[in-house]
């Protein structure tokens, strides 16, 4: 497994296209749609290669803090992870663990923090991956309920 930060160009595009299909198909978040290629465009790329294949990815960008002043001073930079996936037959090897310290790593000497929304379905999994093996802690929730009539 090669764990790496990767240039952009119409192949590799191509490919986290196809990831991103496969990723909306398995419908396991909340309002995710499969990314075209203005989505991924302008961020970083990290991907997970196995057999020159790519089984996973995690892409995300740099921003200045706005209205974040309970957690960080405004205008503090910070890298903020807009995806990351695994393929299935590869979840729960620590791909996606290597994925983020890849990521970590990268972007350290540009960033105070990484910060990271999710809509995944499956919260309980999530939490603990990000929590418990990533060492992220918890800042906001924002939950649903839809109403009987």
């Amino acid at each position: 497994m090669y764990i790496h930060e990767i240039d952009l160009n119409e192949i590799i595009i191509s490919k986290l296209i196809k990831l991103s299909d496969a990723w909306a198909a398995e419908n396991s978040c909340y309002g995710y749609h499969p990314n075209n290629k203005s989505d991924i465009e302008g961020n970083r790329i990290f991907v997970a290669e196995d057999n020159g294949d790519i089984v996973g990815y995690l892409l995300g960008k740099v921003f200045k803090s706005e209205k974040m002043k309970s957690i960080m001073p405004e205008g503090t930079p910070y890298f903020e992870v807009e995806e990351i996936y695994v393929i299935p037959e590869k979840r729960s090897q620590g791909i996606g663990e290597k994925l983020f310290i890849c990521a970590e790593e990268k972007v350290k000497n540009e960033a105070e923090y990484i910060m990271l929304n999710t809509a995944t379905k499956n919260w309980k999994a999530i939490f603990h991956f990000y929590i418990d093996e990533l060492n992220m802690t918890f800042w906001s929730a924002r939950l649903f309920k839809k109403l009987d009539k």
